[in-house]
């Protein structure tokens, strides 16, 4: 039989209620102390470090006098410093980003995209830096340098007050480890080693000074030297007796630089999420105004722009067809200022065609059946169509706007025509009347292009190339990928064609991507191209620091993969994005963005900040 409460009941549940209440809400404080005494307990410890190694470094007497301006601020951190006197500066809050792929890696080395290099810019630092807008280098871990006569010697003084995240001292010795890494064949550094390869070694003459000593000339020689991740001896030195644990390892990421993981080891691609936490010891002149960057993984464009929209990332990277649109949206225009540009440093999308697989040559070999497909692919149209003219078709790897492009050479245009002559002088006809054509051994030329499947710009590329191919008897099967999966079939060379894309920079050095030597040991070669002449341009740009000359070299080694097309260059796209205003101080440089460049320029007034 049911019974009813009486008031006395009511009011002793309701006085037992509020007791739970009570010591739920006490342990929860007492928790929140327990979690911020921890907290406090571990800086403690961490400034007890730090005022021993102080000790120890006043008591070697290795604390010398910092080789800076007299201003005490070092030219590479003034537009940092510009942007800290401003009156609505402040530190704190998030700056928060999306990736539209789930990353593998984010170890040094292991790791094989331009997305993991943007975590790791952030925490390892390097002897150099250029300036954005006059291109220059500038000092940052190196206090000056001098380069012999010769070219072959370049030394380095470094700052003597840089120390590691976790409190131990940066040297010249980490800086001559971090080379004697790379350079260990047990370690999977194969495109790093390619670089390399041209330094004989690199010496500690002290803790504050190194020397870079070059087998021969190599035109680039500061950039390579100056431009190397400096790797803390400590951390990584255990994994040269262990070197399967690093190769397969996912997040040993630890540096110097103004951010740092949470935990070194901690960090797994399931996460879904990529954060760094403000380095409490960041030697800089300028502190980051940021207490954490965060990435999040958001694989499908519209998800990302649905997050731009309410708040959660504070940039977006749009595709031209939302471009037009969203410069007409009042939402977006009333959170937002967008930027568009082209730098010389802006890449390029290709198709690869692999020339090798499984040991043996493929169709793509042939170099009149690659011209036959540059023939083939109407960029125009693809820049027209699928990008509503917001970029200009590759011609080849050089930006129109550097020196190394060859002004004298003429972009192919559409012509089946003589797409259809050059495959037929290949042995390609349609010999049994199906539209479709076939090898001299009736083998139909069908083929897979794998593509991003989360690109739907280059989904719709492909099908429009598919439709192109249709008309000359080709069957083209598009292949959706996942990003991981791409790039295992990259290392493993197993596809008939693939599109990709290589970001830019100043001067670009082809002998990673298509030097012959690079086929084999995990080099970027990954289509089998092989080029005797090429590979001797290349070498010769290499070696020769007259950059007259040298421009010469260049040009003529662009000409001639206009000529052997072991890619078909697609495009080459404008920079398209939106920046949500509370972000300040962003502004174009000669090399894109200042937004999240270190040292840091941006900064979020204090009452715009987030922390979610």
């Amino acid at each position: 039989m049911d019974k009813l409460f009486s008031r006395k009941d009511l009011f002793l549940f309701a006085a037992i209620t509020l007791i739970v209440v009570l010591l739920v809400l006490i342990m929860y404080q007492i928790d929140r102390q327990w979690i911020k005494l921890s907290s406090m307990t571990e800086t403690v410890e961490e400034q007890s470090r730090d005022l021993q190694q102080l000790r120890r470094l006043v008591a070697s007497g290795d604390i010398v006098q910092n080789n800076q301006p007299s201003s005490g601020i070092a030219p590479v951190f003034k537009r940092a410093a510009q942007a800290a006197a401003k009156e609505d500066y402040a530190e704190g809050g998030w700056l928060l980003s999306a990736f539209g792929v789930n990353l593998k890696s984010i170890t040094p080395f292991i790791s094989e995209d331009a997305y993991a290099s943007q975590i790791q810019q952030y925490v390892l630092d390097t002897l150099l830096s250029r300036d954005p807008d006059t291109l220059e280098w500038q000092g940052m871990v190196a206090s000056a340098w001098q380069v012999s006569d010769n070219g072959l010697n370049i030394t380095f003084q470094i700052r003597p007050d840089i120390v590691f995240s976790d409190g131990e001292p940066l040297t010249a010795r980490d800086i001559a480890f971090s080379y004697q890494f790379i350079m260990n064949p047990a370690i999977h550094a194969p495109r790093e080693r390619a670089y390399y390869s041209k330094i004989n070694r690199v010496i500690a003459k002290n803790d504050y000074e190194v020397v870079f000593e070059y087998k021969e000339p190599y035109y680039s020689a500061l950039e390579l030297a100056g431009s190397m991740v400096i790797l803390p001896r400590h951390f990584y030195e255990p994994y040269l007796q262990k070197p399967n644990q690093f190769n397969q390892s996912k997040g040993l990421l630890l540096g110097s630089g103004p951010y740092r993981l949470a935990d070194p080891k901690s960090w797994r691609p399931d996460k879904g999420l990529i954060q760094l936490v403000r380095n409490q010891r960041y030697w800089g002149d300028v502190q980051p105004s940021f207490d954490r960057l965060v990435w999040r993984i958001i694989e499908n464009d519209s998800a990302r722009l649905t997050a731009f929209r309410n708040g959660e990332i504070d940039s977006y990277v749009a595709r031209p067809r939302e471009y037009k649109t969203l410069l007409k949206d009042v939402q977006i225009q009333s959170l937002s200022d967008h930027y568009e540009y082209m730098s010389p440093t802006k890449g390029y999308s290709y198709i690869g065609w692999n020339q090798l697989r499984k040991d043996k040559p493929t169709w793509f070999a042939n170099r009149t059946v690659r011209e036959a497909m540059a023939y083939l692919i109407d960029r125009e149209k693809i820049v027209k169509e699928i990008y509503l003219g917001y970029g200009e078709p590759a011609l080849g790897p050089f930006s129109p706007l550097g020196k190394q492009h060859n002004p004298n050479l003429i972009q192919r245009q559409f012509n089946l025509k003589k797409a259809k002559s050059l495959l037929k002088q290949a042995g390609f006809e349609d010999r049994d009347g199906d539209g479709v054509i076939e090898d001299q051994n009736h083998q139909p030329f069908s083929f897979d292009l794998i593509y991003f499947q989360s690109n739907e710009d280059t989904k719709r590329t492909v099908l429009l190339i598919k439709d192109m191919f249709t008309r000359a008897g080709i069957q083209l099967n598009p292949k959706p990928s996942e990003w991981s999966v791409m790039l295992d079939t990259l290392k493993k060379r197993d596809f008939d064609a693939i599109t990709l894309g290589w970001t830019g920079s100043i001067e670009s050095d082809l002998y990673q991507i298509f030097h012959s030597s690079q086929i084999s040991d995990g080099g970027n070669n990954n289509i089998g191209y092989q080029s005797a002449e090429l590979d001797k341009l290349i070498e010769q740009a290499r070696a020769n620091v007259n950059e007259e000359e040298r421009m010469v070299l260049w040009q003529k080694a662009e000409e001639l993969l206009y000529r052997d097309q072991p890619y078909t260059f697609l495009v080459r796209l404008k920079s398209l994005v939106f920046v949500n205003r509370r972000i300040r101080n962003v502004a174009k440089t000669r090399i894109g963005l200042n937004l999240g460049v270190t040292p840091f320029e941006n900064y979020i007034p204090e009452q715009l900040q987030v922390h979610h």
